[in-house]
């Protein structure tokens, strides 16, 4: 009996230990805390302390046959998870990126999205750290790249708009070196304390619901939703809101859909704020067993049909092996679909820049083939 209560006296001493290092460590961002969260309950997605999707939505199969699978799956080796040689990276000069085409994205690799919009300088999802975790060396490895994109290529950023706080998507030390050099960060609901954390000032941010719209320098943002999840530690799930993000000038229209499972969202946003120039959707990091969370590649093709979109930039690939399957799966599958359904792809190398003009050329080389 001794025994056991040492047994139980140490578990309770690591599980404090856990959840004060998550506390304290920047990286995990502090926990909304209870004075905060009275704004979030004039919200329609803040229920019982928590932010929910507009329908039931699991981030995981939760049943005993698909846990098993997923331990199964991770003992086996997978080498097509990984590219077998460094990804190719556009750069000008190992400095700098080169400057964009006016109203222009560049695809910075896995959702990550420098946008040129209205003659401002608008960076999507920030993530330009090595490791898809809150500690250096541990979890999913960014793929190598020849150059790598640091964070200090970039010019001075107007706005930072995120979609949600999961590690992939928000980067403590992107963030860090970025510092200083942005205006503005635009957020879904409770985001903002992660980067309070992270020593960004309050002042500079500005949080936003679903359907919220924002006038900001020539540019229309409008927080859009998306069926996904947040949380960045042991206690925090859903303690943060997750969005997609519209984003429009007097010329041109851009959709960016963070992390998404596929619902009729993608067809309310069309209906009211396409047609779309382009579409930035992700297509990768999916399986069966998360498939409410994450899109298969042709859901992606079809949300894009939803959307109204002209042109259609995979996202979500080319940056961590995150799910079981092949790292060039995710742009295969869903260039295949487009080609059967008539939806027009670009494919741009990490560092290149595409028009949003649809009279310009994208880039169509399926480069991953040679990698």
């Amino acid at each position: 009996m001794l025994t056991l209560g040492l047994i139980l006296i140490l578990i309770v001493l690591i599980a404090a230990a856990v959840y004060g290092f998550t506390y304290v460590y920047p990286s995990f961002g502090v926990p909304v805390h209870r004075y905060r969260l009275s704004p979030f309950e004039q919200s329609e997605q803040f229920k019982q302390g928590k932010f929910q999707n507009r329908i039931p939505t699991q981030s995981l199969d939760a049943s005993v046959p698909s846990f098993f699978s997923l331990f199964a799956d991770h003992l086996k080796s997978k080498p097509e998870r990984r590219p077998p040689h460094a990804l190719p990276v556009m750069k000008s000069n190992p400095d700098r990126l080169p400057m964009p085409l006016t109203d222009s994205v560049t695809w910075l690799g896995h959702s990550s999205v420098w946008l040129r919009l209205g003659g401002r300088q608008v960076l999507l999802d920030p993530m330009l750290g090595m490791y898809s975790s809150p500690l250096p060396g541990f979890g999913a490895k960014r793929f190598e790249s020849k150059p790598q994109i640091e964070a200090g290529d970039l010019p001075p950023v107007d706005a930072v708009f995120l979609s949600h706080d999961h590690f992939d998507h928000l980067d403590y030390s992107t963030i860090l070196q970025l510092a200083g050099k942005v205006g503005r960060y635009f957020v879904p609901l409770g985001v903002g304390s992660r980067l309070v954390r992270f020593g960004i000032q309050r002042e500079l941010i500005q949080e936003c619901d679903w359907w919220e719209e924002v006038e900001w320098q020539g540019i229309r943002a409008v927080c859009t939703p998306a069926r996904h999840f947040s949380g960045r530690a042991l206690f925090d799930k859903n303690a943060t809101l997750w969005c997609s993000w519209v984003l429009m000038d007097s010329a041109s229209r851009v959709y960016f859909s963070g992390d998404s499972g596929y619902d009729e969202h993608f067809k309310k946003i069309g209906d009211l704020y396409g047609p779309f120039d382009l579409t930035l959707i992700e297509c990768g990091q999916y399986d069966p067993r998360w498939e409410q969370i994450h899109m298969m590649p042709e859901q992606t093709v079809q949300a894009h049909k939803d959307l109204k979109g002209k042109r259609l930039l995979p996202i979500h690939w080319a940056g961590f092996a995150l799910a079981m399957h092949g790292w060039t799966e995710p742009v295969e599958r869903a260039a295949e679909e487009a080609e059967r359904s008539g939806v027009e792809l670009v494919f741009p190398r990490i560092g290149e820049s595409v028009s949003l003009k649809a009279e310009a050329p994208g880039p169509r080389e399926k480069w991953w083939r040679t990698v």
